[in-house]
């Protein structure tokens, strides 16, 4: 007969669950097995009739692959909602994407040039054809990416800007707005860019350094009631050179004191305030004070324009401008009431006139006098050499300054004003900034953020002079220019664009929309398109009232701090016009993605890194961590070192569930032993799933989860790993099989798994369901995220006992320094060669500890307590108040569990001549 290993009576872990992660190889498979068992629709149906939650997904931009900031967002909204999906609500998610708007339209003009054909030998049809292709073709890549990082959504049924319904809902919701008079067509000072060719919103700047032509320019005073100021000269100073020639008026300050300045033979009119930096600017050593007035003195004068020898004959009055400040420049404000907010309302308030003098792309008109045709971005020099021949210069140098930027060409803007279709915020800027402050916000300071943005907002300028994206549907009298305000036309509209989409505007005659009731030779179509953030604005309509399966308000935005000014605005604005209330309950936010050193990623600089990537070196599940286990409330930095470290963290977590399923391979839960009948060491287990448990439901609330991950790491680390795990492994392994306190240790370490698992579902969404599938007691092996969070009874919270704990494991401490400080000089080896002497004068903390079995929570062979004085050789904790002193135990080894105890006898049997325990000895009968 074949002689037996002793080894083989030992509990030790048995799993198929493997240590390495091996998740690029993984998440694919556990992905194909979702689709096939079509998880998302068997959530759907299992959580019917549960109160729902509702997050609504944003939609990205469809014209490329998704970056490390959409990963973020992506993995962020996925694991809300998965949590509150576990906690037992019915949380659909469904993702779309933003599929109009200019970067695509750029795009297909490229590709057509490419071809040789201009944009406008191609027939409307065919490129916004063209246009639908791209978008489609991104969208699906895009999903298919975001699918690949662990997100569970409905796929299968998108959601997108283009649908043909999505385009006629939003055309709807413009015609309501519009028959509440909220929606007027106007000239307004809006930000323009000339090589889009289109105006932009404020969410759609970004400011960058530009380097600036700064001139100081004098204009001839020609009337004044001030007999000082004859023949002197009004200074302005500006950035914009080429705003020079659109010049019709100077405006002052009231409250401010002037001072006329004699320069060489000439006399300036300059702010007393700014005389110090003018005359440092300017370069001016020699001058002489001659006159002091107040600003109310300048009432009634009037200069002449400065290039007035060119054919600029005009009169320039000087007028009070209450925006004047003495922050900058000279205290005279230069006015050119097309390019510049202030100078429009100066315009308007004083009757003066409006001269446009920028073509869309940038070029100056051509009827304007000698600079006609030249480009505003290269005219600048050229306006500074006539002013110079005109004696009118008084100094030029250049200047770097924060300047805005279209964000997607990264081209600098201006201000110009043109005929532009505006929502009026002034009509429901009080009900915003009421549903700002029901609004819950998180962080909770950036609610002052947008409110302070609501606050001082302009008009919104809803229209842009494109052609991919919806149309401002709306004709317009030939003569009278006035808007034909008719619900049936509003509604046949509406009902083509849904059938045919936004092409049918471009190829359909005015007839097939206004019938037999109007004259179609009387009307012409609005050119315009709405912008991009109006159609994502009315996504909660097309998403949330639309769809069954979701409901209208949102209980949660998502989406990065920039959004205040962009999506979260315009969806709040555009809600608010039709259903008089935010779409959304609550706003979370969070930062900006940033390199390791802090900066902005950009290609140019070669610090992008792609979480495609990231997924296939790492895996999902290494880059969900780093998202959820980081403070994304700020911006966030990322790179192969910060990854090195959430690596770790996640071996840390794998490790944990992997010995977990280990030692519960042989688990039997059918009879489980009461709470009270449970050893103190597993009620303090167990309180810590309690507290973890507490900490978890209040981060799902406030949706910042790095607390809660890095305390279950601590959990897994400190409580886990180096204190349970180290002290019940001896138990887990030598005790008999049907053991009392190996029982209660299964089952408690049963709990720690179920909520292991299941609390790590949201953030390693790939190996919590690989874990709970390798778990012995999932016979049916459904997913996870088809589970609920588990029930943690008010019964494990424990305060005392864990306080009480807190003491031992601080004992335990000290004893395993002394222990090792033994093993350094070589007096034992292992632990369990020792004895320990503990000593303490204190009675009540002996009396305390002495039902505590030291020599398993040390890992010894054998402890004993005295009450005396701590001997001087001992090592001392005087927190406590004992001292520690570690011996060589004398007593022989039990072969099987390697302690050394007395009664340790040897045997001869199949396993040969062995010395057991009685413990052993028994466990092996």
């Amino acid at each position: 007969m074949e002689q037996k290993q002793l080894k083989e009576t030992i509990f030790l872990p048995k799993t198929l669950f493997p240590m390495r992660g091996d998740l690029a190889k993984k998440e694919p498979c556990i992905l194909e097995e979702w689709e096939n068992n079509k998880l998302f629709q068997r959530l759907r149906a299992e959580s019917k009739g549960r109160e729902k939650f509702i997050l609504h997904f944003g939609p990205p931009y469809a014209n490329g692959h998704i970056h490390i900031g959409h990963a973020l967002i992506g993995i962020l909204k996925d694991a809300v909602n998965k949590s509150y999906q576990m906690l037992g609500f019915d949380a659909p998610l469904v993702i779309g994407c933003d599929c109009h708007g200019l970067p695509i339209e750029w795009k297909i003009e490229e590709e057509y040039l490419k071809e040789g054909k201009k944009r406008d030998e191609v027939p409307v049809s065919e490129f916004m054809g063209r246009c639908r292709e791209f978008a489609a073709k991104w969208s699906k890549i895009q999903q298919d990416e975001f699918r690949k990082l662990g997100i569970l959504a409905d796929f299968e049924n998108p959601y997108s800007t283009m649908d043909k319904k999505s385009e006629s809902i939003v055309c709807k919701k413009f015609f309501e707005i519009l028959n509440k008079g909220l929606v007027y067509r106007g000239q307004r000072p809006v930000m323009w860019s000339v090589v889009e060719q289109t105006a932009l919103a404020e969410a759609e700047l970004e400011y960058h350094d530009k380097v600036s032509d700064a001139i100081f320019v004098k204009f001839p005073i020609v009337k004044s009631a001030l007999k000082e100021l004859d023949g002197a000269f009004a200074v302005i100073w500006t950035t914009t050179p080429w705003t020079i020639p659109a010049n019709v008026a100077i405006s002052y300050a009231e409250n401010c004191d002037y001072v006329v300045l004699k320069v060489l033979q000439e006399k300036y009119i300059i702010s007393e305030d700014l005389l110090a930096s003018f005359l440092t600017e300017a370069h001016i050593e020699n001058h002489e004070v001659l006159f002091v007035f107040n600003g109310k003195d300048l009432a009634g004068t009037v200069c002449e324009h400065p290039l007035k020898n060119l054919g600029f004959v005009r009169e320039i009055p000087m007028l009070f401008g209450e925006h004047v400040t003495t922050d900058a420049g000279t205290g005279l404000v230069h006015t050119a009431p097309a390019h510049g907010v202030e100078d429009f309302a100066m315009a308007k308030k004083f009757h003066l006139d409006v001269l446009d003098i920028v073509n869309d792309n940038g070029t100056l008109i051509d009827s304007l006098p000698f600079f006609g045709g030249q480009h505003i971005f290269k005219v600048g020099q050229s306006v500074i050499e006539e002013l110079t021949s005109a004696n009118h210069l008084v100094h030029a140098y250049k200047i770097n300054h924060s300047y805005p930027h279209s964000w997607r060409s990264k081209a600098p803007l201006i201000f110009r004003t043109t005929s532009q279709w505006f929502i009026a915020i002034d009509g429901i800027r009080e009900n915003l900034l009421a549903e700002i402050n029901k609004t819950e916000w998180f962080p909770k300071g950036y609610v002052n953020r947008i409110r302070s943005m609501v606050e001082n907002r302009p008009d919104w300028c809803v229209s842009r002079q494109r052609i991919w994206g919806v149309p401002i549907a709306l004709f317009l009298h030939k003569e009278t220019h006035e808007i034909l305000q008719d619900q049936e036309v509003f509604d046949k509209v509406v009902d083509v664009f849904a059938k045919e989409g936004i092409e049918s505007w471009h190829t359909h005659s005015n007839e097939y929309f206004l019938g037999d009731k109007y004259n179609p030779d009387d009307y012409v179509k609005a050119k315009d398109t709405l912008e991009v953030w109006f159609e994502s604005g009315c996504s909660h309509h097309y998403v949330l009232e639309e769809r069954e399966e979701m409901q209208w308000p949102a209980d949660l935005y998502f989406e990065g701090s920039d959004q205040h000014r962009g999506w979260f605005q315009s969806s709040l604005v555009e809600s608010c016009c039709v259903n008089g209330k935010a779409p959304y309950k609550q706003v979370a936010t969070n930062g900006f993605v940033l390199d390791k050193d802090g900066k902005k990623m950009s290609k140019s600089m070669g610090n992008v890194l792609s979480p495609s990537d990231v997924v296939a070196k790492r895996g999902a599940d290494v880059l969900r961590l780093w998202c959820l286990n980081s403070d994304y409330s700020e911006d966030m930095r990322i790179g192969e070192e910060i990854l090195n470290r959430q690596q770790d963290v996640y071996r840390r977590f794998r490790n944990t569930l992997r010995y977990l399923l280990g030692v519960l391979s042989d688990y039997d839960p059918s009879e489980k032993i009461p709470y009270c009948e449970l050893p103190e060491l597993e009620k303090v287990m167990l309180n810590g799933l309690f507290e973890l448990d507490v900490l978890l439901k209040q981060s799902i609330k406030t949706y910042s989860f790095k607390q809660f991950y890095s305390a279950l790491h601590t959990f897994c680390s400190n409580d886990l790993s180096a204190f349970y795990f180290d002290i019940r492994k001896d138990s887990i392994y030598c005790d008999k099989k049907d053991d009392s306190k190996r029982r209660a240790c299964l089952q408690v370490m049963n709990e720690i798994f179920l909520c292991f698992s299941h609390w790590l579902a949201p953030v390693l969404s790939f190996s919590a369901e690989e874990a709970w599938l390798s778990y012995a007691l999932n016979q049916e092996k459904t997913s996870i995220h088809l589970r609920l969070f588990p029930e943690i009874p008010e019964q494990w919270s424990d305060k005392e006992l864990n306080t009480k704990w807190l003491k031992i494991k601080e004992i335990r401490k000290t004893i395993n320094e002394a222990i090792e400080i033994e093993r350094l000089a070589k007096t034992i080896g292992s632990s369990l060669e020792a004895e320990i002497l503990f000593y303490s004068p204190d009675v009540d903390l002996i009396k305390q500890l002495s039902h505590i079995n030291f020599s398993e929570i040390a890992i010894v062979s054998r402890c004993t307590l005295i009450n005396v004085q701590v001997p001087s050789n001992a090592s001392m904790n005087h927190d406590i108040n004992f001292g520690i002193l570690v011996q060589q135990i004398s007593a022989e080894r039990c072969d099987r569990c390697w302690k050394k105890t007395e009664g340790v006898a040897s045997f001869e049997n199949e396993y040969g001549k062995v010395n057991l325990c009685a413990r052993c000895l028994e466990a092996i009968a």
